[in-house]
């Protein structure tokens, strides 16, 4: 019924007002184009409208450029690539419609990586999304589409040292929940303006899950941002274990899936499809929560990060500060680069860090360490 109604009104009466925003969408989006894709819906019914919402009433943010739009199922990256394309060029440093994305999961190929100071690197964990082949995605799909998700999901027994067990957020104890708080496991309800806008929070707690291994090292989560989120983490800065039980794990995921006959969503061109396009490719932000409370106050700490192609939050997400000097740095790329690739970047950016850290604590002067543009 929205749809009909809007169809009565004229493109210039629903154009949205952006002259306030400064995220990827409003630098692309005009009249011209709202014009043409406002007469559009992917075969699922996802429109244009569903596309830019989270853009609009986000004119923009602190910290990071956002993107202003997400999809709703598989097909908006084709349906509406006029907006797309472009925004994904400006995301993504480039990377342009004819482009073809690479994958590399074989941890072997990553150098170094095991020796990160431990005194300022307190966390490592690298993370990345899937979604189904099939389902529409969280802005979009219905309560059936994100329970048969949940399903296919708790179904998919891991062993070994990745064996464990799913908490659906709706059957949790207090205890249970309280535990998992603790060890920085649990997403509640989303709090960020950028992923309610978006949809993502419909029907909540209704079909959506943590599950993760005995050692609390590999979480996935269910039917958040993502269909899945696939998460490995441990205390201190060895990177290198954490992206081998990644890699591991995922391809272990991966194969479950393809038993039951379900595809990850994937094309040459986006590698892995995802909601939000900021996350196409890999998916993946290998990050660290290091200590840099002189390097974070010294004016050349953005434009270090910027060479490095690094990003940096607060220790508690996309919309949070950093607390006594602790950032959570990571990767600013996804897509055009590999996953051994990204978190290589990390290894190595962040080496450099807190190198230049040890520097200021010492009074001394880090200009000759300024990395050169990556």
């Amino acid at each position: 019924m929205a749809t009909l109604t809007i169809k009565k009104l004229s493109a210039e009466e629903e154009y949205p007002d952006l002259s306030q925003h400064n995220n990827h969408m409003a630098k692309v989006l005009t009249m011209d184009m709202y014009k043409t894709l406002k007469e559009r819906s992917t075969p699922n019914g996802f429109t244009i409208d569903g596309v830019i919402q989270t853009g609009v009433d986000n004119p923009g943010h602190p910290f990071i450029m956002t993107v202003g739009c997400v999809a709703g199922d598989e097909e908006s990256y084709e349906v509406f690539k006029e907006l797309l394309d472009p925004v994904i060029e400006d995301r993504h440093g480039g990377y342009k419609p004819t482009d073809k994305h690479k994958t590399d999961l074989n941890p072997e190929n990553l150098k170094g990586g095991d020796d990160l100071d431990p005194k300022y690197v307190l966390s490592s964990r690298v993370r990345t999304g899937r979604s189904i082949r099939g389902f529409c995605l969280p802005p979009h799909c219905s309560r059936g589409e994100r329970r048969a998700i949940e399903k296919l999901s708790i179904e998919g027994a891991l062993d070994g040292d990745l064996e464990g067990k799913y908490y659906a957020l709706k059957n949790m104890t207090d205890e249970e929940q309280q535990q998992l708080i603790d060890d920085h496991f649990l997403f509640d309800k989303p709090v960020s303006p950028l992923l309610l806008s978006a949809g993502m929070a419909r029907d909540w707690p209704d079909g959506r899950g943590i599950w993760h291994n005995n050692n609390k090292t590999f979480l996935v989560w269910i039917n958040e941002e993502d269909h899945l989120r696939v998460i490995s983490m441990q205390k201190g800065g060895n990177m290198r274990e954490v992206f081998t039980r990644f890699c591991t794990g995922l391809s272990k995921i991966e194969s479950l899936f393809k038993q039951k006959g379900h595809a990850f969503m994937w094309n040459e061109h986006l590698g892995y499809v995802l909601t939000c396009p900021s996350n196409l490719g890999t998916g993946l932000r290998g990050g660290v929560h290091v200590k840099l409370p002189n390097l974070s106050k010294h004016d050349k700490f953005d434009e270090a990060l910027e060479r490095l192609r690094l990003q940096k939050r607060g220790t508690g997400g996309v919309d949070t500060a950093a607390v006594d000097g602790v950032f959570d740095i990571s990767n600013a790329d996804r897509l055009g680069f590999s996953e051994v690739e990204l978190v290589q970047m990390v290894v190595d950016g962040v080496k450099l860090l807190v190198e230049m850290e040890k520097r200021l604590e010492q009074g001394q002067s880090i200009d000759d360490l300024m990395p050169a543009q990556k």
